[in-house]
């Protein structure tokens, strides 16, 4: 019964949602980082974040987003990689970065100032930063050329939900040759719905048509191939949010009943900095900031990572025995 179920989501993906023209680039590259960092004993970890965005049109004017930053999948990078992975950064164009996230509402300019005494004028005139505006960035610019140095970050974009789909499918099939160290955190928002290429009008939608009435098929789910086809031995991640907190316990655990995969990371829409629970098939872990952590500047992504990568470790034991 597997082999239909396989060819009919690769089928629908080819179908219905356009192919990347760089996808075999990316995954080439995304194999090739795994294997260099676990040949010196670095566990690889494949996040995604950021939002997808569902066109209206082929030529796009007009689509479906929603309103995800990348703020959990930006943070968490950092962790991981403090914690010894290699971190796969999937990741939305303009969503938030590891280490730049830090100053994303800071306007880039008031930070820079002409050096003392220099004229304003002309090409040459040197730039130096107020770390007034920009505070702790010396710390931070140490962090991150010191991953960039020893390659341990690699950013792939994508904008559109096909994109997404296609480099995640990319990513889990260049993973799966590391086995049990390879972990996915799917921290995505990605979309319910969507409308099939064969069914998407060419060119911008007019509203002097009248009302807008859209018909959308439901996104096939990813997971389910990632878990059983594509990565069979990874340690998955998954993310449930939701704005119920009644329903929300109910849905991570049928999730992991569906799936078959290791962890699901549940909040609620308005708690979700200072809240989540990680769930198992077997256990469910509580995961809450003080007012005194809040004060100290932690983040409840720190305390996400330290929980699933000693779950990982268990994980990669038990595979092991």
């Amino acid at each position: 019964m597997a082999e239909p179920r396989i060819a009919s989501i690769d089928g629908k993906l080819a179908e219905e949602f356009a192919v990347p023209s760089h996808v075999d680039e990316v995954k080439e590259k995304m194999s090739a980082f795994a294997a260099q960092h676990v040949a010196t004993g670095r566990r690889v970890v494949l996040i995604t974040s950021g939002g997808t965005k569902v066109p209206l049109e082929s030529r796009t004017v007009r689509f479906l987003d929603n309103f995800s930053s990348g703020r959990r999948g930006a943070s968490s990078a950092e962790y991981f990689i403090d914690s010894g992975y290699a971190v796969i950064f999937l990741h939305r164009h303009r969503s938030l970065y590891p280490y730049t996230r830090t100053f994303s509402t800071i306007n880039m300019l008031d930070a820079l100032q002409f050096r003392s005494g220099e004229e304003a004028s002309g090409n040459t005139a040197e730039v130096v930063v107020n770390q007034q505006v920009l505070p702790n960035v010396s710390k931070v610019l140490k962090q991150y050329q010191e991953v960039k140095e020893c390659r341990l970050l690699l950013p792939v974009e994508f904008n559109t939900l096909s994109e997404y789909l296609h480099l995640l499918k990319a990513a889990a099939q260049a993973l799966s040759t590391i086995g049990s160290k390879a972990m996915f955190y799917l921290a995505a928002a990605v979309s319910d719905f969507y409308i099939p290429a064969s069914e998407m009008p060419e060119h911008k939608i007019q509203s002097s048509n009248g009302p807008l009435q859209l018909s959308l098929n439901m996104v096939p789910k990813i997971l389910s191939p990632l878990v059983k086809d594509w990565a069979p031995q990874a340690f998955v991640v998954s993310f449930k949010l939701e704005t119920d907190a009644t329903i929300l316990l109910g849905k991570a655990r049928r999730a992991l009943d569906t799936y078959r995969h290791q962890v699901v990371v549940a909040n609620v829409l308005d708690s979700r900095r200072g809240y989540v629970v990680v769930v198992t098939p077997e256990t469910q872990a509580e995961l809450i900031l003080t007012e005194e952590d809040v004060k100290n500047d932690i983040e409840i992504e720190e305390r996400i990572v330290s929980n699933l990568t000693s779950a990982h470790n268990k994980f990669i034991s038990q595979q092991v025995g």
